[in-house]
């Protein structure tokens, strides 16, 4: 499947559960294992898990492949695998206490040349 059809279809899916501040990462240039990461915040551990059955059942619905879904059982947490896609549905907390957005993003110019002490 498209790389941006699959996107389009993850990015709907978790509007549809009313998924927040959903962030879209392109990693092609960073890594080889995946070309996108989206990360979407969750209310609640329940509403973590519909989010990532959303997501899984629209892609399969289109043809796609669900590679494999990790964190359910907690919920803070729930991953899943479409292979080019790599979804990260978390709380809140658990998301800015990670914050991949940072260790995703390339660095930026000012911090990269910041002075030495």
């Amino acid at each position: 499947m498209d790389i941006r059809k699959l996107q389009r279809i993850v990015v709907a899916a978790l509007e549809d559960i009313k998924g927040k501040d959903i962030e879209v990462i392109n990693t092609l240039k960073l890594s080889s294992l995946f070309a996108r990461i989206v990360i979407v915040s969750a209310s609640s551990s329940r509403q973590a898990k519909s989010l990532a059955r959303n997501v899984s059942e629209k892609v399969r619905e289109a043809g796609g492949e669900v590679i494999g879904v990790e964190g359910e059982d907690g919920g803070e947490w729930v991953l899943v695998d479409l292979g080019d896609i790599v979804v990260h549905v978390m709380l809140p907390s658990v998301r800015n206490h990670y914050d991949l957005e940072s260790l995703w993003q390339k660095p930026r110019r000012a911090a990269a040349q910041a002075p030495k002490k």
